[in-house]
């Protein structure tokens, strides 16, 4: 085979090959960065990426708990109370006691109850929904005796349902459900017992904040 003929061949070659490479690289393969919000939490036995470093503010925030609790993990606190702040303010304004009992402190159940049992006395019924998610600082985590302190700042906007005793009336009619909606912004103290079995916190106050 002539020399010249040979190295058109081969040059042919590897021009076929590298056109295959670039028709399977050049695809989007494997999880894409918009798949990232989609994605499962990993188990703790698999690689995950690590998480960024605290920054000053949080690290001051938390520097008085971190101190008695190094494992204390500020992200995975935030994540908990969120969820908690979600099933406490839709429990309480469904009346649901016995979802509302493990996660508040005695005084704070006590309170909460009152106010169910005052609207239950009027014959009403509430329900409610967020209309974005609620958003969540830790605002400081410290730790007083055997007491692991951590304050969160909520800001949340909600739509209430409230349903008087004749709600089932037709719209327009008296008694027709009242609708409202809210921003709330509130600091939530909660808090648990270090070295305690139970590793839940609980609510352990309320009290108004900034927006």
């Amino acid at each position: 085979m002539p020399v010249q003929f040979q190295i058109l061949l081969f040059a042919g070659i590897a021009v076929f090959v590298l056109f295959q490479l670039y028709n399977v690289l050049g695809k989007r393969v494997g999880r894409q960065p918009q798949d990232d919000a989609r994605a499962p939490v990993l188990p703790a036995a698999e690689t995950a990426p690590a998480r960024p470093a605290l920054d000053a503010q949080t690290l001051a925030a938390i520097s008085g708990l971190r101190a008695r609790d190094p494992q204390f993990d500020p992200q995975k606190f935030l994540d908990g109370s969120r969820q908690a702040y979600e099933t406490i303010v839709r429990g309480y304004a469904s009346g649901d006691r016995a979802a509302l009992r493990p996660l508040l402190a005695p005084a704070v159940m006590e309170s909460f109850e009152h106010g169910i049992a005052a609207r239950e006395t009027r014959g009403e019924t509430e329900q409610v929904e967020f209309l974005h998610a609620p958003r969540a600082d830790l605002e400081s985590a410290t730790a007083e005796g055997d007491k692991a302190i951590a304050k969160v700042r909520f800001l949340s906007e909600l739509r209430s349902k409230i349903i008087p005793p004749e709600g089932e009336a037709t719209p327009g009619a008296p008694g027709e459900p009242r609708i409202e909606e809210r921003r709330t912004a509130e600091h939530w103290t909660f808090e648990r017992t270090l070295g305690a079995a139970d590793p839940n916190w609980v609510l352990a106050r309320v009290e108004p904040a900034t927006a």
